[in-house]
């Protein structure tokens, strides 16, 4: 998809989306207090680093306890809210900012952080070749349910042979695992 499409997209989005952007935001701060956003540097398209945003799913303070710590269905530093979030993927809305900005597009390879990147070997970097996705094809294949290293063969795979017809074939798939909520959040 073209960066000036894209960004008209995102944009719209942004606006169709925020009463529930909205509704969220006030959730969050009435279970917890803190803020309504997360941020964290990720890693980009050329390995520049930028702030990616989220709704915050989980207990302010909480942050992951480790490179790669996946986040399971009973975290307990997940929020009720959070679960919800998550479940339904809407936590990922604030991406949509990212994609205005041209640091994210919708489809390609999950941002990582730049712990995890510096482990990369120079066939893994083949990633950063391309703007990083809101959803992607690793996500769409079973998300955190694949091994990590199979999930960077995805994204390779994904930036060898991305294509308009992919990318709407990813995006047709993500809105069916958002509306049924199956192989998106971890187990």
């Amino acid at each position: 998809m073209s960066r000036p499409a894209e960004k008209l997209l995102a944009g719209l989005l942004l606006l169709l989306t925020a009463p529930l952007t909205i509704v969220a935001a006030i959730l969050i701060r009435l279970e917890g207090g803190g803020s309504a956003i997360y941020r964290q540097v990720r890693v980009g398209k050329d390995g520049v680093e930028f702030e990616m945003l989220k709704l915050r799913t989980m207990r302010p303070g909480s942050d992951p306890v480790g490179v790669g710590t996946v986040v399971g269905r009973d975290d307990p530093r997940v929020t009720r809210v959070g679960r919800w979030l998550r479940r339904t993927s809407l936590d990922e809305l604030p991406n949509l900012v990212n994609v205005w900005r041209g640091e994210m597009s919708l489809v390609g390879p999950r941002p990582t952080i730049p712990a995890q990147v510096a482990d990369y070997t120079p066939r893994q970097h083949r990633r950063h070749e391309v703007r990083p996705g809101i959803t992607g094809w690793a996500q769409v294949q079973g998300r955190a349910g694949i091994p990590w290293d199979e999930r960077i063969e995805l994204d390779i795979e994904y930036v060898e042979n991305r294509s308009l017809r992919l990318d709407l074939e990813i995006l047709r798939r993500t809105i069916w695992l958002a509306a049924t909520g199956h192989g998106l959040a971890p187990d």
